[in-house]
């Protein structure tokens, strides 16, 4: 199914037209959500200049998704591309950028790794995780490296006063389980949560046609622990710590081996985060962290005469210090931020070299006078191995009535090589340079009571992207514009959201399309409740697209429909229910790769209100 823009028009058009024709006097007024990532300070998310979107840990609980990766995909701007089944490497494009030029935080901690894929998104249990804030467009200026496509922060559970218990247990299709169980409590000064989590399926084979080890299951088993801990000794500050670790292993396929041998990899992440938040006047506030970050993989695959044991090793860590101060201004709120990052991989086997360090110093303003509002960064980092770098950004609104704001902003970004890209020992090249960003967008917003609307047009074009030419060599420029419309309505009981991407991805140099980009994808979704039921449906629309920079090995495009169902045994108990491709669609997001088929997971969960 090749999706053309009209299409899309007149899905997104009907839509509409059958959710506006709800009468306007059942309208349900929604309050403003409170967004951090977007410029690092608590603002509401309808005084925003960013493109952002916020997932609350309500809306993950409706989703009933299995992982974060799943639940990402149905945002807008999203796309991905996973090698396989459960656990295998997943690959998400942020307006069209590359998987490692997007800022993946935990936290606030940096969690992108030295792998490919940018990070290890895949194996986070989504049962920890109170709320996902994504900001699309370059955000360098806020963030540093790696910011060219923007940045998802997942932001885990903490605790709030009183004891609590809440867990989920649930089994599906291809022998598939399920448990999450966590505690917390405390009074107004000292709060703890502590949680366990662990998943194991059997999974479905990797590849597509495949023959011998290769046509089993490629089972897939994630288990994990984590906790919170803070300290409130006064109104204003506070001390907390929290950690989080997930390990498993995970079985794929492998097209360079002869089938026989069963490739698997066992992998470990861990985000550790510490953090001091003062109120030192009433005008100014003061956050110091430090925030850590491991990653340990080893593949095990068929050997070789170059490799007789079969076994590679990746290992890498984050460390993150950073010194954040928000000072109310006569006008708006400025913020300093002091920061050192510092990356290192291992073994000497795989990396020759194996260590980074940036130093950052930041700047920000951000204010709204009248009908005016803007924001303003620059931010200065200092690269151990490519010196000084500077970016900025600047955006401003202009509210045209009281429901309709106008927007536009420009910004700069860079990404650094990885450690990978520089120092691998099978095919790093040290002569690579940075990669880097303009992006300019202009956007519209309507919001009134139960009812939102947006649309944001962007162009960012990349220089010296790094590309594969016999190795790796900053060999491509890349333009990405596109269109982002997005919908959404509450209304007697239904919830009602749709977004549409038009994206136009090209490597300038070639003028071939960037591979594993459709460029048209549309995401419709309803849900009603009524009594205790809640009803859900999905309805995903991705076209066409190449598994390459070259336009080669087209992958068809493809639709899904998604159903969920929750019934509230009382006010903790609850049952719940997720058929996932329920006309069992064959489709592929990376070349020779399998993706699941129809699918049924029912669970229950205990949360207390």
């Amino acid at each position: 199914m090749n999706l053309r823009y009209s299409q899309l028009g007149l899905c997104i058009g009907g839509l509409a037209s059958a959710v506006l024709a709800v009468p306007v006097y059942a309208q349900e007024h929604i309050a403003p959500t409170v967004v951090v990532t977007a410029t690092r300070q608590p603002v509401k998310a309808n005084e925003l200049l960013a493109d952002v979107t916020v997932i609350d840990r309500t809306q993950i609980e409706r989703a009933a998704a299995s992982n974060v990766v799943d639940l990402l995909g149905r945002q807008p701007g999203v796309q991905f591309a996973r090698n396989g089944g459960p656990g295998a490497s997943v690959s998400l494009y942020l307006r069209g950028t590359k998987p490692d030029q997007t800022k993946i935080l935990v936290d606030g901690v940096p969690f992108n790794s030295t792998a490919l894929s940018g990070s290890s998104l895949q194996y986070l249990s989504l049962n920890n995780v109170e709320r996902i804030e994504i900001v699309r467009g370059a955000a360098s200026a806020i963030y540093g490296a790696d910011a060219i496509g923007g940045v998802i922060n997942i932001i885990t559970r903490t605790a709030e006063p009183g004891l609590r218990l809440d867990g989920y247990a649930g089994a599906g299709s291809r022998d598939t389980r399920q448990g999450d169980l966590a505690v917390s409590g405390g009074d107004e000064r000292w709060r703890f949560r502590l949680h366990v989590n662990s998943l194991n399926t059997d999974g479905f084979s990797s590849r597509r046609g495949a023959s011998n080890r290769d046509a089993d299951d490629d089972r897939y088993r994630n288990e994990g622990y984590g906790g919170a801990l803070s300290f409130h000794p006064a109104e204003g500050h506070e001390v907390g710590v929290s950690f989080l670790e997930q390990s498993g292993t995970v079985q794929y396929d492998s097209f360079g081996g002869s089938g026989n041998f069963d490739d698997r990899a066992s992998f470990k992440t861990s985000v550790f985060n510490a953090f001091v938040r003062n109120r030192l006047t009433s005008s100014w506030s003061s956050r110091l962290s430090y925030g850590r970050t491991d990653e340990d993989r080893a593949d095990y695959s068929e050997p070789a005469p170059w490799d007789p044991l079969g076994i590679t090793r990746r290992e890498s860590t984050n460390k993150t210090l950073s010194w954040q101060n928000d000072i109310a201004l006569p006008i708006g709120t400025g913020l300093v931020v002091v920061e050192r990052f510092e990356q290192v991989a291992r073994p000497r086997e795989t990396f020759a070299e194996g260590n980074v360090q940036i130093d950052s110093l930041g700047l920000g303003w951000t204010a709204d006078l009248g009908p005016h509002s803007w924001q303003a960064n620059v931010r200065h980092d200092d690269h151990s191995r490519y010196g000084d770098k500077l970016t900025g950004g600047v955006s401003y609104g202009y509210q045209l009535a009281p429901d309709l704001r106008a927007s536009a902003g420009v910004s700069k970004a860079f990404k650094s090589p990885s450690l990978d890209q520089l120092y691998n020992v099978s095919y790093g090249n040290p002569d690579l340079k940075p990669e880097n960003a303009l992006n300019r967008e202009l956007g519209l917003t309507w919001a009134s009571g139960n009812q939102l609307v947006s649309a944001t047009y962007f162009i960012n074009t990349i220089e010296d992207m790094i590309g594969w030419s016999g190795g790796y060599a900053n060999v491509d420029k890349a333009r990405i514009r596109g269109l982002t419309l997005a919908y959404a309505l509450n209304v007697d009981g239904w919830d009602f959201a749709a977004n549409a991407d038009f994206l136009d991805a090209k490597d300038r140099t070639t003028g071939f399309r960037l591979g594993r980009r459709a460029k048209q994808s549309m995401n419709v979704s309803a849900t009603r409740t009524i009594g205790a039921w809640t009803l859900g449906g999905e309805w995903a629309l991705v076209g066409s697209r190449y598994d390459t920079n070259f336009e080669t090995n087209r992958l068809g495009g493809y639709g899904l429909v998604n159903l969920t169902a929750r019934y509230a045994i009382d006010r903790d108990w609850s049952v719940e229910a997720r058929a996932d491709n329920v006309f069992d669609k064959q489709y592929e997001t990376a070349r020779g790769y399998g993706t699941p088929g129809a699918g049924v997971f029912i669970g229950v969960r205990y949360a207390p209100r």
